[in-house]
């Protein structure tokens, strides 16, 4: 895991707290909407279809309330952007444990459960309390941050795979669009290299020669949206560059190596 040397932007824990739930109820409405052939989509998510990638969405949103029943840790072992290079370690797990959840009941009372534990716990919780999350124990506040990035890019998965616009809230696309950004600052340190993603996001990265005025020599630029799909694996470099959703100039600006970031 690479050392989070960057130190992590401050979120708003009220803001955080509200896009969660914003974006959530999103996908809760919009999947309780589903007809069964709509469930029964393949995804571009290996086998999962609607079904489980919808059974997924609530489940790691769920996991809020289920920390937050545990007893705090002692200690907190993960900031923020150690969070990003942590998941991958986690992958064969996401699988059975998905299966598992959507096991539990229909997606209907899978949503309606979450909600209620969510609703019920999260409210009144501070962005300092610990949770004993997967790799270790976060602050409640960072572990929220990452929540919005598991919501907004299952939310792209779910109109990737039926069709569907489901809206995406514009705090929880920011936060997640922010926090992608920054494990590309700690994955590729340096400041030869400014990759922008307005409205929400600009980091300086790869080791080169460092850019102090003016224009910045190696300048990579895309859309929220894009950069999520990069910083995940759902788009390639080569892909998003032939189809004119990413510009790059500059002899540093290839970004093709360095992504995706999270597996």
């Amino acid at each position: 895991m690479p050392p989070a040397k960057k130190r992590p932007r401050a979120y708003d824990h009220d803001r955080t707290r509200a896009a969660v739930l914003a974006q959530f109820g999103h996908v809760r409405e919009a999947v309780e909407g589903m007809t069964p052939d709509q469930l029964a989509l393949p995804t571009r998510l290996g086998d999962w279809t609607v079904r489980e990638l919808a059974a997924h969405i609530a489940m790691v949103t769920g996991l809020v309330a289920g920390y937050l029943e545990q007893p705090e840790p002692a200690k907190a072992d993960l900031t923020l952007l150690d969070w990003p290079f942590a998941t991958v370690t986690a992958a064969d797990r996401v699988d059975g444990d998905t299966r598992a959840f959507a096991a539990g009941g229909t997606l209907p009372e899978l949503y309606a459960r979450t909600a209620e534990r969510v609703g019920a716990l999260l409210p009144g919780a501070p962005a300092e309390r610990l949770v004993p999350m997967r790799f270790g124990g976060m602050r409640l506040g960072d572990f929220l941050v990452t929540r919005t990035v598991e919501l907004i890019v299952h939310t792209d998965d779910l109109n990737d795979a039926t069709g569907l616009e489901i809206p995406y809230d514009r705090q929880a696309l920011a936060a997640c669009t922010r926090l992608l950004a920054d494990a590309l600052a700690v994955k590729a340190p340096g400041a030869s290299t400014e990759v922008r993603v307005p409205p929400f996001a600009v980091v300086q990265c790869v080791e080169g020669p460092r850019h102090t005025r003016g224009t910045p020599p190696n300048v990579v630029e895309t859309d929220p949206l894009t950069w999520t799909r990069l910083a995940t694996g759902r788009r390639s470099w080569a892909d998003a560059r032939e189809k004119a959703q990413v510009s790059a100039s500059g002899e540093r600006a290839d970004l093709g190596a360095l992504l995706p970031i999270l597996g």
